[in-house]
């Protein structure tokens, strides 16, 4: 982790919420360039976009609401608590994998949130071009790589 603050202790934050924490969490924001006010430890709907953005990018729900996972996202600067996804594997993962690989265009298959060969090569190709060790398992290297690929973001298509 990038800092030894204790998790436990960030408050949830949402729209409306303001003080020190809010001027932290701006803080962050700023430093991922996702915000580009200035801080006013103000929860306002620049910084809901913000925060929906930056969860959009590391795949979590992007619900505007700062809780723990959205914390330690923030804090380590990558993606938390996903899936090792491998040959065999199936589901909405996979296809937010098989998206990714299409825009860097090592994808050239059907999104259908089935891992199979033409997935797994894409995964390696992808991997060598980050300098991983190219397994073709999605593991949390892969997924912090997969993270720093530009997508774009549509906040009505996540509508809460």
């Amino acid at each position: 982790m990038k800092s030894t603050k204790n998790l436990a202790q960030q408050p949830q934050l949402q729209l409306g919420s303001q003080g020190e924490a809010v001027l932290e969490l701006e803080k962050l924001l700023t430093k991922l360039q996702v915000y580009r006010q200035p801080a006013k430890g103000i929860f306002d709907k620049a910084v809901e976009f913000s925060v929906k953005l930056f969860q959009y990018r590391v795949f979590l729900t992007p619900d505007g609401i700062v809780g723990p996972l959205t914390w330690q996202a923030l804090y380590t600067e990558a993606p938390v608590n996903m899936p090792i996804l491998k040959l065999g594997s199936s589901g909405a993962e996979v296809s937010t994998v098989q998206e990714i690989l299409t825009i860097t265009k090592q994808y050239k298959g059907k999104i259908d949130g089935d891992f199979y060969t033409l997935t797994e090569a894409a995964v390696r190709a992808f991997q060598k071009s980050f300098g991983i060790k190219a397994d073709g398992i999605v593991n949390q290297e892969t997924w912090t790589a997969l993270s720093q690929i530009p997508r774009g973001y549509d906040p009505n298509w996540f509508s809460t």
